[in-house]
């Protein structure tokens, strides 16, 4: 199955969106983590695209959506949930399910506490939790704040390799794949990765964005928790919090991978498929 590439105007902001599958199914948002695209959910969401008209978007700031004019108000959870609703009015999706890897995660459960209360069935949350180490922060920050530049898509898919090593154990399609989708040409015609820099503007100017406990325990639907065996963002102990408080989500924990689990295999893309149709 070939996605499907279209723009969906919200607000100020042109956002990329990929699809998957007929709009006749029953519709599935995929969101992405903090400096990734749409396009890290291909092989998921072609498997879901069966029974799902799966949507992936870019959020502002990354992949072929636009840039934010005012970085330091506009990468926020609430911006980009702006983007969200934005999309769903385009579509006229009254209800949803969504699955999020970190930020995209965050997203989803500030969305089904609030704006979308009762319009999100279904929610799974990958590797992310209310309370993100400052330590993780630190290293995220690191290599997201600082754009490196290459000669070649080989020089960045060797990087990407390197950089994303907790992603795991992933084919030489997948990394190709992610090489291909993360590029942008420089004004010089090098090559660099595919987001604006500063949508690490989030961790200091909406700190309270990484502070969810609340929200989280205010959620009234059925969740699954994914967890990476080797994590730092979703520390063992606060994988377990979660498990037993707020919406009490099912908690699985992926070995061979740190932050985040890629939803690749066959194995994860079950857990998935069983956990959205019950």
């Amino acid at each position: 199955m070939k996605p499907r590439s279209i723009y969906v105007n919200a607000g100020k902001f042109q956002l990329h969106v990929t699809e998957w599958g007929s709009p006749a199914n029953p519709p599935l948002v995929m969101w992405h983590g903090l400096a990734r695209t749409g396009r890290d959910f291909d092989e998921a969401a072609a498997a879901l695209a069966e029974h799902y008209f799966v949507l992936c978007p870019d959020t502002i700031g990354r992949g072929l959506s636009d840039w934010a004019p005012d970085p330091q108000e506009d990468y926020c959870f609430n911006v980009y949930g702006d983007t969200a609703i934005a999309i769903m009015e385009h579509y006229g999706i009254g209800q949803t399910r969504w699955v999020g890897t970190s930020m995209g995660g965050l997203i989803g459960v500030t969305l089904a506490a609030g704006r979308l209360r009762g319009r999100i069935s279904h929610l799974a949350i990958n590797d992310i939790g209310p309370d993100i180490p400052q330590a993780a922060v630190d290293r995220i920050t690191a290599y997201v704040g600082t754009l490196p530049v290459f000669t070649s898509i080989a020089e960045l898919e060797a990087w990407l390799r390197q950089a994303y090593v907790p992603f795991g154990r992933n084919s030489d399609a997948f990394w190709r794949r992610m090489a291909d989708t993360s590029y942008r040409r420089t004004d010089e015609g090098r090559v660099t990765v595919h987001y604006d820099p500063r949508i690490v503007n989030q961790f200091t100017t909406h700190k309270t964005d990484l502070d969810l406990w609340d929200v989280y325990d205010s959620l009234d639907l059925p969740v699954l928790l994914l967890r990476g065996a080797d994590s730092d963002v979703l520390p063992q102990a606060q994988a377990e919090e979660m498990a037993g408080r707020g919406p009490r989500p099912k908690l699985e924990v992926l070995e061979g991978f740190g932050h985040a689990p890629t939803l690749a295999s066959d194995r994860e893309i079950g857990m998935l498929r069983r956990f959205l149709a019950e």
